[in-house]
Order: C-alpha cells, then sequence, then structure tokens
C-alpha cells in the first residue's frame, strides 16, 4: 500500500524521465509536487524546466531552478581536489561529487516548503540513488525517498514515451527514439555510459565525445598557462585573479582546445557490478595535475606520501556516495591542514590531449638547490653522512645474510 504523502520535492530536469516521475508522483501518491532544478554548469538552458513544470500543474512559487555553481565548486570540487582524490587510480569523480550538493539543496527545499518526502530519477541500477539517498538520510534522517525506477513498472524508454503521450506530457523529437547512449554532465566533466557502450571491446564513438576536441585534431603548437594556488586552491590563471567556477571554466576551455580529459574506463559501481563509461573532465584534469605540480615543492615527504594512502580511500568515500560521513569530514580535516603552506605558481604545457607541468614556485618552497645540486654545494650538505646512514639502514638486512637459510 503506497504511503501518504502530502508533499514532495523533486530533482527534476525536465527530461523525459523526470516529466514522467513528475506526473507519476501526481498520480500514485495523489501529492504536490515542487521541483528542483540545479544549474552545477552542466551547459543546458534550465528555463525550459520551468515552463514544462508549470505546465504539468505544478505552482510557480515551487519550482526551484537554482544557480549552484560557485558553491559547487568552491565547496565540493576543491576540497575533493585538494586531496587528490582519482577512483580506481583514474575516474575523477565528476558525477559523484555533484549528487550530495543536489541532495543538501533539496532537503533546504523540503524544509523551506513543508514538504514531507524527496524524490529522484536515479535507477536502481547504478551508483547515483545510493549517492542521493545517504545524502538524503544524513541530513534528514526522518525523510521519506521515493525512487520510482523502483516502484513502477514503467521499465523501458518505449513504456515511458506511452505514459508521456497517454498523459499529454511533450516529448522532443529526439528522444523518441532509442538514444545511443546516456549522459550526464555538470561543469567539472560530462559522462557517457550504455548502449553503443556496453561492449568494452569497442572503441568509444568520436560522436560520443561533446566537451573535447579529438586530440589528434587539436593545435599543432603547445600552449603554455600558468595557474596560480593559495593554500590548496587554484585563484587565478595566467595572473588573472579568478573565482572557483570562473577558474574552471576557463580552464575548461583550454582542455577543450587541446583536447585533455577524455577517459575510457570499466570501474567497479558500488552496488556490485561492473560498468563501462566514457567521461570528459577537460578542466578538471589540467588542475588535478597542477595541484599535484605545486604540491610536490610544498609538501614534506612524510605528509605527501601520508595524503597519498589516504585519497584512494577519500575517492571511494566520495564514489560511494558518503560525502556526509563522519570519515569522509576527518579526512577532509587532515587534508586540509596539509594545504596551509600549497601557494604557488604551476606553468604548464598543453598538447594533443596531454598536459605537463613544466615549472612551479612557491615562497613555500621545500626545494633547495643549494642542497641538491651536482657542483659544489659549500658544506650545505655532507656526503660522508651517508655512509652511516646507510649501514644503519643496512643492519637487518646484513644480519639476516649472515643468519643464512
Amino acid at each position: 500500500m503506497t504511503q501518504s504523502v502530502n508533499r514532495v520535492v523533486l530533482a527534476f530536469s525536465g527530461g523525459l524521465d523526470t516529466s514522467v516521475i513528475l506526473k507519476w508522483l501526481q498520480q500514485t501518491y495523489n501529492c504536490e509536487v515542487v521541483t528542483f532544478t540545479a544549474d552545477l554548469g552542466q551547459g543546458e538552458e534550465l528555463e525550459p524546466a520551468r515552463a514544462k513544470a508549470q505546465m504539468m500543474g505544478v505552482k510557480p512559487e515551487h519550482i526551484f531552478i537554482d544557480d549552484l555553481r560557485e558553491e559547487f565548486v568552491k565547496d565540493y570540487v576543491f576540497p575533493m581536489m585538494r586531496a587528490n582524490a582519482v577512483y580506481e587510480g583514474t575516474y575523477l569523480l565528476g558525477t559523484s561529487i555533484a549528487r550530495p550538493l543536489i541532495a543538501k539543496r533539496q532537503i533546504e527545499i523540503a524544509k523551506m516548503v513543508g514538504a514531507d518526502a524527496v524524490s529522484h530519477g536515479a535507477t536502481g541500477k547504478g551508483n547515483d540513488q545510493v549517492r542521493f539517498e545517504l545524502g538524503y538520510y544524513a541530513l534528514d534522517p526522518d525523510v521519506k525517498v521515493i525512487a520510482p525506477w523502483r516502484e513502477w513498472d514503467l521499465t523501458s524508454r518505449t513504456r515511458l514515451i506511452e505514459f508521456a503521450e497517454t498523459h499529454q506530457i511533450p516529448v522532443s523529437k529526439d528522444k523518441r527514439g532509442e538514444a545511443p547512449f546516456s549522459t550526464d554532465a555538470n561543469m567539472l566533466h560530462t559522462s557517457s555510459e550504455g548502449k553503443v557502450l556496453e561492449d568494452p571491446w569497442d572503441e568509444v564513438p568520436d560522436y560520443v565525445y561533446s566537451r573535447t576536441n579529438h586530440p589528434e585534431d587539436a593545435p599543432d603548437t603547445p600552449e603554455y598557462i600558468t595557474i596560480d594556488f593559495e593554500r590548496g586552491d587554484g585563484v587565478a590563471i595566467n595572473g588573472e585573479g579568478m573565482s572557483p567556477a570562473t577558474l574552471l571554466e576557463k580552464l575548461n576551455e583550454y582542455g577543450k582546445t587541446h583536447g585533455i580529459g577524455r577517459l575510457d574506463l570499466v570501474e567497479n559501481r558500488f552496488v556490485g557490478m561492473k560498468s563501462r563509461g566514457m567521461y570528459e573532465t577537460p578542466g578538471g584534469t589540467i588542475y588535478h595535475i597542477a595541484h599535484r605540480g605545486i604540491e610536490q615543492l610544498t609538501l614534506d615527504r612524510g605528509a605527501a606520501h601520508l595524503k597519498d594512502e589516504l585519497a584512494p580511500r577519500y575517492a571511494e568515500l566520495i564514489y560511494n556516495g558518503l560525502w556526509f560521513s563522519p570519515e569522509r569530514e576527518m579526512l577532509q580535516a587532515a587534508i586540509d591542514h596539509s594545504q596551509s603552506h600549497v601557494t604557488g605558481t604551476v606553468r604548464l604545457k598543453l598538447y594533443k590531449g596531454n598536459a605537463w607541468v613544466v615549472g612551479r614556485k612557491s615562497p613555500f618552497s621545500l626545494y633547495s638547490e643549494k642542497v641538491v645540486t651536482f657542483e659544489d654545494d659549500a658544506g650545505a650538505y655532507d656526503q660522508k653522512d651517508a655512509e652511516g646512514f646507510i649501514k644503519l639502514n643496512a643492519l637487518r638486512l646484513r644480519l639476516l645474510g649472515r643468519r643464512g637459510v
């Protein structure tokens, strides 16, 4: 029996799936629906979502379209980048890091409008259902969550379109056929999965890529840029100060031009299956490389190596939807402490799908040319000290060797 619901806040894009969900919620739960559309820099016109919701009976005062771009980069992407978080060695977590912010804003709106439930359009096979719902419950333990894909019998795109047509929900022409793949986008990345991408042996068709030029078609001349960091966060490109979102947008332009940030990945989903996806993270890839470049100068060896041990665990927490967990917050505190002197400038070379660090400088640099030089160091380092260092470290190995078999 369907639980009574008075008002529900739906994460709403205005596309086929969430439009059908809106009507389904109204019918199945006989409730009032409040729509929330997040602008995370996905590059789409969002006002049609307002018109669609209003046409489907949502009150104007219950249609929320919020520009979250600066909050997204400042409070979610940058903290993650301070950690150098990469899932399974390659994935920069572009979809994963957006979900806690959407969940947070949904709960805020639910409290504002007196809603007793929230809803999303994630399927029962994916990670996003977990990420959304762990976020909801962390922020409002008693909220009711409605996940239509786990309840209804609309199990195919054909069924969705039939439902839409029956209830006079407009369906754009490009949604009537079988989509060759599904996408999710925000300012940090675009992900593509399904259909034409499901066979991991087949190369990703070039038409799937939308955020980057093909590296083979990128300019034949390298481009050099600088990124300035303060306490682990990017603050300027080529000496021009920028807000977090503006900085990432500018790096996305560089990445697009030079074909940087493409990834073809078979990953382990939290729900247990392997999936194949294509990710484009142009600006984020450049930023990640630059951040590691400034840390090379400014982090002590012990701190740097400990961060590298923590990073996979931190990345897994984000991937699995545990942004609001105490363990993520504990790791974040340690990571942020490590960034107190991660300040300086990195120079990068961008060329045909690649970004390299080619220079770095910092007022807090731990690099000493006087100590490391192959020339006369004027007594800065006594090479004779190395003998005792080596012998002490070799002591246990020599004792083992003398013991024999």
